[in-house]
């Protein structure tokens, strides 16, 4: 009887040791079909993927259910695992995503810079998580762009762990703020000049963080509307100025 057994590894190679121990057969005897590759994704951490793989065997029905039920049943290592994991993913409140965070950005800084150092906080629903020291610079990259990765990764490894979606923020010495201020008065002087010209004009790109203060700041100025324009990285924000209505002139009142 051909029978159909899925295993799963690290990669092709650590699967078909995992079939060729469990069916006790030699891996050159083993036919199977590759159904994923599997991937490392970043750094290890974020995005990794086993390799399945599809095995053929010829063997009693017996023999295969025996098997198969032994394969799908529980063992005290799995359950012990799921307890685990289980007790794990429970245990993870603040602190303990406070300390996995300050853990997983360590390990992405220390490749890009040396001597950094993390603090970490939470600050309203938010999880900050401050460098200092180390090459500033580099870490914040052009328009804060590599700044914005970190916190994008950092962000996908910690909800990763965590049950409900957590807001992270990466600050470097101060940046943010920095920016922040930056950004508004960009955006003020943008707005005057919109006025001024009655002409829209373009505020590059931005990123959505950056987008957003620029609208929140602008929302009540005068003579003025923000659009965001575009796709994905290239989307950037417009200033447009409103429309003067033609009001008719009131007649002055005859005061002879």
């Amino acid at each position: 009887m051909l029978k159909e057994i899925e295993f799963l590894g690290k990669n092709v190679e650590k699967a078909l040791e995992k079939a060729s121990d469990e069916l006790n057969l030699p891996i050159n005897k083993i036919k199977h079909e590759v159904l994923t590759y599997g991937s490392t994704g970043i750094f290890g951490l974020v995005g990794v993927k086993k390799a399945k793989i599809k095995v053929f065997v010829e063997i009693e029905e017996k023999r295969v259910n025996k098997f198969i039920e032994e394969k799908e049943r529980p063992t005290d290592d799995y359950k012990k695992l799921q307890y685990s994991e289980s007790e794990k993913e429970s245990s993870i409140d603040t602190d303990v995503n406070l300390d996995y965070g300050k853990h997983a950005l360590k390990t992405i800084v220390d490749a890009i810079s040396d001597n950094a150092e993390i603090d970490a906080k939470k600050k309203g629903d938010k999880y900050l998580f401050e460098i200092s020291a180390g090459d500033s610079g580099v870490l914040i990259g052009k328009r804060g762009q590599t700044l914005e990765a970190i916190q994008y990764l950092l962000e996908k490894m910690i909800n990763k762990k965590s049950r409900n979606r957590l807001r992270v923020m990466v600050d470097i010495e101060g940046y943010l703020d920095k920016r922040k201020n930056n950004l508004k008065q960009m955006a003020q002087r943008m707005a005057e000049k919109a006025k001024r010209i009655k002409k829209p004009v373009t505020i590059g790109q931005m990123n959505a963080h950056d987008r957003r203060i620029v609208h929140i700041h602008l929302k009540d100025e005068q003579g003025i509307r923000t659009q965001s324009v575009g796709e994905g990285y290239y989307r950037k924000l417009m200033i447009f100025p409103k429309k003067q209505g033609n009001r008719r002139p009131r007649k002055e009142k005859n005061t002879e």
